[in-house]
Order: structure tokens, then sequence, then C-alpha cells
């Protein structure tokens, strides 16, 4: 449920029986660094992708069962670093993929250099039909070599720097953590 505050524009309300909830129970490393469960992060992340990139937005969690201990700062730090870590992923992620993009184009330029080489050495300037569709092939093979990166280029890289804009937001949003009965 989202609700609109003074002051942030934008609230992602999560409601759970307790904080285990929240996080990856599968993952063993200590509290604060803890994954979110898939579910959770899919929530706020729909979420936070429905307003505008430059909307505030703010994470409240309702518990159930409050625990003997205030979670607020445990669970605040937790979800700020999962996300945190989530943004390096995928800035990792997009470095990859400019890698591949440089590697790929390489071996496009190479490869179409070499197509349109053995075309004309194969057919020269002659104008018969054969002659016509080696030329062609060659140069289509060697333009659908350019078809990978030119894709990473165009169109690969914007879902990856958007998701990372994403996650880096969300790891700076303020998160409150209430009691269910109390709120």
């Amino acid at each position: 449920m989202v609700a609109t505050e003074r002051g942030h524009r934008h609230t992602i309300k999560v409601e759970v029986r307790d904080m285990s909830q929240l996080f990856n129970s599968m993952d063993p490393s200590p509290f604060i660094e803890k994954d979110l469960d898939d579910d959770a992060e899919e929530f706020i992340v729909s979420w936070a992708q429905e307003f505008s990139r430059d909307a505030p937005i703010k994470l409240r969690i309702y518990l159930d069962q409050w625990p003997a201990d205030d979670p607020k700062e445990l669970i605040a730090t937790a979800v700020h670093n999962h996300f945190a870590h989530r943004a390096e992923i995928t800035d990792l992620e997009f470095k990859r993929l400019l890698q591949q993009g440089r590697t790929s184009l390489f071996i496009g330029l190479v490869f179409l250099a070499g197509c349109l080489i053995l075309s004309n050495m194969l057919t020269g300037n002659k104008a018969d039909t054969w002659a016509v569709v080696v030329r062609e092939s060659l140069t289509i093979a060697g333009w659908v070599a350019m078809w990978r990166p030119m894709q990473i280029y165009l169109y690969d890289w914007w879902p990856l720097r958007r998701r990372s804009r994403i996650f880096a937001k969300l790891s700076h949003m303020p998160v409150e953590v209430l009691q269910k009965s109390k709120a």
C-alpha cells in the first residue's frame, strides 16, 4: 500500500508478522548484511519504479510482533545496506556489459572488414548474378556480426542504469519501523 504524506510524497508500506519475514532466511550473513527476501525486495522496487525518479519516497514497515530490542535502527541499516549492495552489483553488471560491448564491437568490426575484403577479392567488379549474391551475402554476414555490439550500445545498458539509480535511491530512503498495534 502506498500513501501520500507531507515531505515524502510517496510512502511504501509493508506489513509483516516479524522481522524475519523481511529477510532471506537462507542468508548466513550477520543481520545488518542480510539480503532482503525476494518478495519483499520485488514489492519495494516495483513501487519505487512507479514514482518519478526525483520523487522522494519513504519505506514504512509495520511489525505485528515487536522484538525485545528496538529493531528500528537495525532494520533501517539492513535495508540501506541491501540496496547499496544491489546498486554496486548492478554497476558491476553495467561495466561488464560495456566490456562485452567493446569485445563484441572489435570482433564484429574485424569480421565485417574480413567479409568486405573477401567479397572484393572473390567478386571484384563482376556484375553477374552469382557475384552479386556472394558480395551481398558476405556484406550481410558482416553487418549481422555487428548486431550484438549495436544492441548493447543502443539498448541493453538502459535497464541496468535505471535499476542502479533505483537501488541507489532506495539505499538512502528514510525507513520507519512501527509496531502494528500502535500504528
